[in-house]
């Protein structure tokens, strides 16, 4: 199934885990719930956990309060490792975690960094994203329709929250374009590279959906940034297609297609290929920490089902999410599975590249 027609068949996955929810088994009546987003609050996490925290406050038992609280840092591991500490049963439904691709990174890799573990975790939502890259004008203007070989010869700067987080896709993308691009390792969101790249510190950026809908497509339409390739989307057969939020963007695919210094096949494009499918589909998900009960479990996920079987959740979410899957119980458990492994042949390519390029030694 499409992405698009993933997102379009969410009541379908709401009926599924019905089921299994059975109904709300707890009362949330007078608690304050801590969304926790290991990242800084200008990011597309933070715009994400924004348009769902609201929404949870309503559809859970006795309407606890959900307020979104940021922990950035080391590329989100500081936040994730002090989740693996937290308990069910020191927290009582009080604190939940928003994790990104950029935490499922440092794990699949074997960051050393890593104190963390998914198995631990129970995961009650899982939602789907895209990426895209954008460029200013007086860049974009040396690209040859899709051909990318005009941008070899030109030194790009760019904000990174390091090579071993979601930023390895963009980071070997270029690679494999033959492009020159020094990132500047540290930013603690994305939206970080979003302002250095508006201040002019930075020449090329990304940002995941949900923060360019909000956040660049003013920069588009004011003529401040053009808009350049998604990382795109899978298909029923597992192929890179165009993401159907930005259905008249590229992908990636398709630019490096044309480009001659890069290809569609080989070593590279199965690594970069597996870490984007690792990445994207499987971007955000919504944990409870370790020991939650069933009880708890199913009266997130019966909270979740009913802010996706919303009237008015189509719409909402496409403006401000995109037009990606959200999911929860089985389907949201297959995701994390999709999420968080990768082939060993896969890792071992983006091991070595990282130590040669980076320095970054994982092994």
């Amino acid at each position: 199934m499409t992405i698009k027609k993933m997102a379009l068949a969410a009541g379908f996955a709401v009926a599924a885990t019905s089921a299994f929810a059975g109904g709300h088994g707890l009362d949330m009546s007078g608690k304050t719930i801590e969304f926790v987003i290991p990242f800084s609050e200008s990011g597309g996490s933070a715009k994400w956990a924004n348009f769902y925290a609201p929404l949870l406050s309503e559809a859970l038992p006795g309407q606890p309060t959900v307020v979104v609280k940021y922990m950035p840092g080391a590329g989100s591991t500081k936040g994730a490792n002090w989740f693996q500490d937290q308990t069910w049963d020191d927290t009582e439904g009080t604190v939940i975690f928003g994790s990104s691709g950029s935490t499922q990174f440092p794990y699949l890799l074997g960051d050393p960094r890593v104190r963390y573990e998914y198995g631990d975790w129970n995961v009650v939502l899982a939602s789907g994203t895209g990426g895209v890259a954008y460029l200013p004008p007086e860049e974009a203007g040396m690209l040859d329709g899709l051909d990318a070989t005009g941008l070899a010869g030109h030194d790009f700067i760019w904000g990174s929250q390091g090579a071993t987080r979601l930023d390895l896709v963009p980071l070997l993308a270029w690679k494999m374009l033959g492009m020159n691009v020094e990132p500047v390792f540290g930013i603690k969101g994305r939206g970080d590279g979003r302002l250095m790249f508006e201040r002019g510190e930075a020449n090329i950026d990304y940002q995941t959906s949900s923060a360019y809908l909000a956040n660049v497509t003013p920069l588009v339409e004011s003529g401040a940034a053009v808009p350049w390739m998604t990382w795109g989307a899978l298909d029923d057969d597992g192929n890179i297609v165009r993401d159907p939020t930005f259905p008249d963007i590229p992908s990636f695919k398709e630019v490096c297609e044309a480009t001659p210094a890069c290809e569609t096949s080989g070593d590279a494009w199965e690594a970069w290929k597996a870490f984007a499918i690792a990445g994207f589909p499987a971007q955000k998900m919504v944990f409870l920490p370790k020991g939650a009960p069933e009880e708890a479990i199913a009266t997130f996920t019966q909270a979740f089902n009913d802010v996706l079987a919303r009237d008015d959740f189509a719409g909402i979410s496409e403006a401000r999410l995109g037009v990606y899957p959200q999911m929860t119980g089985k389907a949201a458990q297959n995701t994390l599975k999709l999420g968080t492994q990768v082939p060993p042949s896969a890792k071992a390519f983006v091991q070595a590249w990282l130590e040669e390029a980076y320095g970054v030694s994982l092994k």
